[in-house]
């Protein structure tokens, strides 16, 4: 049984939808991936993070905080 594609997570998003998510400018996101600090899957031409690298990130900057 497969549930409908509105009920699926959302596995990863795409460069606007990730800076939206931390409240980054897309050009400060695409900062970080070009320093490393995030990683980027491609798919084609497109570049996407995962829910899981968005989580990491956020640990690693909080902790970074204190």
């Amino acid at each position: 049984m497969s549930l409908p594609a509105e009920q699926l997570p959302q596995m990863r998003f795409d460069i606007t939808e990730a800076a939206r998510i931390l409240r980054l400018s897309r050009a400060t996101l695409y900062e970080r991936v070009r320093e490393g600090k995030i990683k980027t899957q491609k798919d084609g031409r497109r570049s996407f993070i995962t829910v899981a690298e968005l989580q990491r990130y956020i640990a690693a900057t909080d902790s970074c905080a204190h």
